[in-house]
C-alpha cells in the first residue's frame, strides 16, 4: 500500500480518530481546522460510549409529539420560528424515516458502528497513553414505573434484536446500584456492556497530541475549496489563500461540512442540532453509571469536571446566538430528579451537533472524486461512533474491503 499525504478536515472526535486510524497505516496526515482539537461540537459531548444506543432520533409515533415539542420553547426538541422555513422539509424527511420499516433498518446499520466501540477506540487509546479517560461502568435507562418503561418497548425490544445486552433492575437492585436514585425510580434497565469518557475534550485532545506526535501538523484556518484535476484533489485551499498540496483528503468538519461535501460532488442534507449541556461542578452525587432518564431525555453522566446533564435539542441554524435558558431547563430536571442536588456551581454550553434527517452518518468517497472521503453527520453519537468511523476511512483510503457494510452511510444515498 502507497502512503499518501492527507488532509483531515475537522479537529472534532471523527476527525482525530481517522487521522490516527490513518497514521497506523502510515499516511502522513495534516489537520485543518481554524479552533483547536475537541474545542467545538465534541467540547460538549455527554460523554456516553454506547453499544446500545442504536435507535435513531427519529422513532415510531414521533409525529403525535413534535407539536407540543414545538410550543414548548424548553422542551427537549424546539426550532426557532425564524429557522422553521428552513429546517421544514428536513424536519418533514426525518419523519418518513420514522416507521418501524426504517427504524428498524436504521437502527441495524447505527448497530454496526455501536457494537466495535471499544476494539475500535482501544488500540488508539493505548497508543495515547490515554486508556484512563474511558470506563467500562454501564449505562442505566431509568423510569418511574415498570408501567412507564412499557412505553419504550418496542425500541428496547429492537435493541435486543440486534444483539444489545439488556437486563431489566427492578427497584430495590436499582437503588442499590445507584443510592442516588432512590424516591425517584423504581425500575430500571441495565446496559452492561456500555460505558463513557471521564472527559470528552481531554480525550479528543490526547488522540490529537499523538497524532501530532507521530508527525502530523496542524494549520489553523478554515477550508474554502479545493483544486481539482480531473477526479483528483490535488490542494487544499484556506481562507488565508495558503494552498496545500496534499495525496488526498478526508472532510471531517461536523456541521459545517456540507458546503465541503458539496464542492466535492456530493449534497448532503446536513443540519445542525443545537445541542446544550450544564455541568454541575460541585456535584454531591456519587454516580457509578450513566444514567438516562427516558421520560425526560435527560442523559446524567459523572465526568472529572461534575456532573453533566444533557439531552435538548434546537434546530436555528449556525448562527444564532445561544439560549441559555435551554442550559438551565436541563438543570432544572436534573434538580427535580436529584433534589439533593449541590448545584452552587454549574456551567453552560451550546454546540452544533451534524445530523441527517435518516440518523446515519455520511462515511464513504465524496461522489465527484477518486481521492475525497466524507466522515460526518453523527449527530449527539460522534464520541460513539468517532472511532469506528476513522477506522472505516482509514480501510477506504488504503483500498481495503472495509469491515462494516457501508452502504447505509453511503453520501450517494440522497
Amino acid at each position: 500500500m502507497a502512503t499518501m499525504h492527507i488532509a483531515v478536515i475537522g479537529t472534532g472526535i471523527v476527525g482525530v480518530c481517522t487521522a490516527a486510524w490513518l497514521q497506523r497505516d502510515g499516511h502522513r496526515v495534516t489537520f485543518i481546522d481554524p479552533l483547536g482539537p475537541g474545542e467545538a461540537c465534541s467540547f460538549g459531548n455527554a460523554g456516553s460510549l454506547s453499544p446500545s444506543a442504536c435507535l435513531p432520533v427519529g422513532m415510531p409515533g414521533i409525529w403525535k409529539r413534535v407539536p407540543d415539542w414545538l410550543l414548548d420553547p424548553l422542551g427537549p426538541l424546539t426550532v426557532r420560528w425564524r429557522y422553521a422555513p428552513v429546517v421544514l422539509p428536513w424536519l418533514l424527511r426525518m419523519l418518513r424515516h420514522s416507521s418501524r420499516a426504517e427504524v428498524t433498518r436504521i437502527a441495524t446499520a447505527l448497530r454496526t458502528l455501536l457494537e466495535p466501540i471499544f476494539a475500535c477506540y482501544d488500540p488508539l487509546l493505548q497508543d495515547a497513553g490515554a486508556t484512563a479517560l474511558v470506563r467500562r461502568s454501564g449505562c442505566l435507562y431509568v423510569y418511574s414505573s415498570r408501567e412507564k418503561a412499557a412505553q419504550w418497548a418496542w425500541g428496547m425490544g429492537l435493541r435486543r434484536s440486534l444483539g444489545v445486552q439488556l437486563r431489566d433492575v427492578g427497584q430495590d437492585e436499582l437503588e442499590a446500584l445507584e443510592p442516588d436514585l432512590r424516591g425517584r425510580f423504581r425500575f430500571g434497565i441495565l446496559a452492561p456492556e456500555n460505558g463513557s469518557t471521564l472527559d470528552p475534550s481531554a480525550l479528543v485532545e490526547a488522540l490529537h497530541a499523538h497524532c501530532l506526535a507521530q508527525g502530523a501538523q496542524q494549520v489553523f484556518q478554515r477550508v474554502t475549496g479545493f483544486e481539482r484535476a480531473g477526479r483528483q484533489v490535488s490542494a487544499v485551499v484556506t481562507g488565508d489563500g495558503q494552498r496545500l498540496p496534499v495525496d488526498g483528503v478526508v472532510v471531517a468538519a461536523g456541521a459545517w461540512s456540507r458546503p465541503l461535501a458539496a464542492q466535492l460532488g456530493s449534497r448532503v442534507p446536513l443540519e445542525t442540532q443545537r445541542g446544550y449541556h450544564v455541568t454541575v461542578r460541585s456535584s454531591n452525587l456519587q454516580l457509578r453509571h450513566t444514567v438516562m432518564a427516558v421520560e425526560s431525555n435527560l442523559m446524567v453522566n459523572p465526568m472529572a469536571m461534575g456532573l453533566r446533564l444533557a439531552g435538548t435539542v434546537e434546530f436555528g441554524g449556525l448562527q444564532a446566538p445561544p439560549r441559555m435558558e435551554r442550559a438551565r431547563a436541563l438543570l432544572q430536571l436534573g434538580q427535580q430528579l436529584f433534589p439533593h442536588l449541590d448545584t452552587s456551581v454549574t456551567t453552560e454550553w451550546m454546540g452544533h451537533r451534524p445530523c441527517m434527517p435518516d440518523s446515519l452518518p455520511v462515511l464513504g468517497r465524496a461522489g465527484g472524486t477518486d481521492n475525497a472521503w466524507l466522515a460526518f453527520g453523527h449527530g449527539h453519537m460522534g464520541m460513539c461512533m468517532g472511532a469506528s468511523s476513522g477506522r472505516e476511512i482509514a480501510h477506504l483510503v488504503a483500498g481495503r474491503r472495509p469491515q462494516i457494510d457501508l452502504a447505509p452511510f453511503s453520501p450517494a444515498r440522497f
